[in-house]
């Protein structure tokens, strides 16, 4: 391709210079990434000056959020530059400390916390860690300066994963950890997970404060200029996955994953390939060394630093599942292990090649390998917009579901009872494990699956069909205008659809036998089929699941859940 030499207008067009309020930098880099994919030479340049801009907004910019700060499920998200700024992750960072100086007026928090005084938190410590996002070293580096600066010891992880950190802190025996991050958001979001002493996702108890007193430090503080201040203490750098690799190996018995001999056997394998879309995220430095001996059958793609991460979304979806999905075709092994794994690594989905297996189907094979080929006894733990496919395996098996509402926070009831607790959303654990989901232990039990019982992941669900039934997921969403209140009151309309109703579903009349109302609404009708209708918590948008239990009725589901939403004014004619 020709250079193009007109950047100086698409500057002009996104940029208002000195003026980091009214410049748009990523819709400025989503036009350069255009260029970038069309071949366009010298284009880099371009790129690299639009994130010098944004590193300035970044450091600079000492304004209020443009959004409410917010500690949700998954902590807190926003924008880079407009949200997400070295201000912002002061200002929660002060508002974790201030967690743990209400020790001594609110004690009843020790129990959430799991510690009991400031102090006993700041002497057990703390991790910070970063994925790859643009900043990510900029925030972490600020997080432990703040913390050392108020007295809190830091274990100082850099780029790795949320997963990695859970399981290091639990080694450690920590008090917290703090890894910056917004999961699998696009290229141009920033975030903050912050995990308790357990190892997973804080309680609400615990969000609710971090949010009300972030909002108090940006009414107190936005707009200033923070002081200068002498160098913090040095923190301490440690290796995190070799503190995950301790966790898994120690714990066998209780999980029945013996790490060290999987890795063995698919070493040993002349007959295997192991293929692993990292898409530039944390994951693609620990994958040689998380594999070791096995990393001789291991593909890795996209395994190269970009914090654009090519200008795509970088979850785990078919989509984005497709160039593993080539590779795997192009092998000639009759075994074969394909995943796309998200940013921070906290989430994970498969592929033999041939069958797209997401957590739906693999959060009960994982149940069903554990119970029947590793002798484990105990209940599995779901989301209730997952699968019911789990549902069937664990009923045949004579065990329990426990079902809650859309989080891996709701999981905390039934740690080290669950064999297994999974989400729709790709994300899973397993007994022994941390609490928190983790793309890593997922892998590694497919790998030992598949080794185990001599099938691909696919030739695996089916059988494990056969035995239990099959089941056919599905979700989509639809943004809305409503918002808080509002929204509420226009999906509570939806209880007209109660037990015993009649629901429309392609040109067939389905009864409701069961309603689920932990999250949103789940209807289950008499054939087992299912659907689900649920506000998002982090867009303005409702969201719908559905399960058929043939082939072809995900569909049908699909236009039935569609138009609840029009007769309560949620969707367009």
């Amino acid at each position: 391709m020709v250079l193009e030499d007109n950047w100086g207008s698409l500057f002009t067009q996104y940029i208002e210079k000195n003026n980091h309020q009214k410049s748009d930098y990523f819709g400025l880099l989503r036009e350069l990434l255009k260029r970038r994919r069309a071949g366009v030479e010298g284009i880099e340049d371009a790129i690299n000056e639009a994130y010098d801009l944004l590193h300035d907004e970044i450091t600079t910019n000492n304004d209020a959020p443009a959004s409410l700060i917010s500690f949700g499920t998954s902590g807190w998200r926003g924008i880079l530059g407009k949200d997400v700024t070295v201000s912002s992750v002061r200002w929660v960072t002060i508002a974790i400390i201030r967690l743990y100086r209400s020790l001594e007026a609110k004690p009843e928090l020790g129990s959430y916390l799991g510690v009991q005084s400031l102090q006993e938190a700041q002497r057990r410590g703390c991790l910070v860690g970063h994925d790859n996002r643009f900043g990510g070293e900029i925030f972490a580096r600020t997080v432990a300066d703040i913390l050392q600066r108020n007295g809190f010891k830091v274990y100082y992880c850099g780029e790795t994963t949320t997963g990695v950190l859970s399981a290091a802190l639990l080694e450690l025996k920590a008090a917290f950890s703090v890894n910056l991050t917004p999961s699998h958001n696009p290229l141009d979001y920033g975030g903050y997970k912050y995990n308790a002493a357990d190892g997973g996702p804080a309680a609400t108890e615990l969000t609710s404060l971090i949010t009300t007193y972030a909002r108090e430090e940006v009414k107190k503080s936005a707009g200033s200029v923070a002081g200068t201040a002498s160098p913090a203490p040095t923190s301490r750098e440690i290796d995190s996955l070799e503190l995950w690799q301790q966790l898994v190996v120690s714990h066998k018995a209780i999980h029945g994953l013996d790490y060290h001999e999987i890795l063995e056997k698919v070493a040993g394998s002349p007959d295997i390939s192991v293929v692993i879309d990292a898409v530039h995220g944390a994951s693609r430095i620990h994958l040689k060394r998380l594999l070791g001996p096995a990393v001789n059958r291991l593909c890795i793609l996209r395994g190269k630093a970009d914090v654009t991460f090519g200008g795509i979304a970088p979850e785990p979806s078919s989509v984005n599942m497709q160039g593993a999905v080539d590779q795997l075709r192009g092998s000639k092994k009759r075994l074969r292990v394909g995943a796309i794994i998200d940013p921070d690594a906290d989430r994970i989905r498969f592929t033999d090649g041939t069958t797209e297996i997401s957590m739906n189907e693999f959060g009960a094979m994982a149940y069903h390998f554990l119970h029947v080929y590793k002798n484990k006894r105990g209940m599995v733990a779901k989301t209730v917009a997952t699968s019911n496919f789990a549902n069937a395996v664990a009923r045949d098996l004579g065990e329990k579901v426990f079902e809650t509402r859309v989080g891996f926070k709701e999981f905390k009831p039934v740690v080290g009872k669950a064999l297994v607790c999974f989400e729709e959303s790709d994300g899973i654990s397993i007994i022994g494990h941390t609490p928190e989901k983790d793309a890593y232990i997922g892998l590694l039990l497919a790998l030992d699956m598949v080794m185990t019982t001599g099938m691909n992941l696919g030739e695996y669900k089916h059988q494990v069909e056969q035995d239990h039934g099959a089941y056919y997921p599905d979700r989509d969403g639809v943004e809305v205008s409503l918002e808080g209140d509002e929204l509420q009151t226009a999906l509570a309309r939806l209880e007209r659809y109660a037990k015993g109703a009649s629901v429309l579903v392609g040109d067939e009349e389905k009864i409701i036998a069961e309603v689920i109302a932990i999250d949103g609404r789940k209807m289950i009708f008499e054939d087992g089929s299912w659907l689900m209708i649920r506000a998002s918590g982090t867009e303005p948008k409702v969201r719908f699941y559905v399960e058929s239990r043939s082939i072809d009725g995900a569909g049908k589901l699909v236009g039935a859940a569609q138009n609840m939403l029009r007769e309560v004014g949620l969707l367009g004619k």
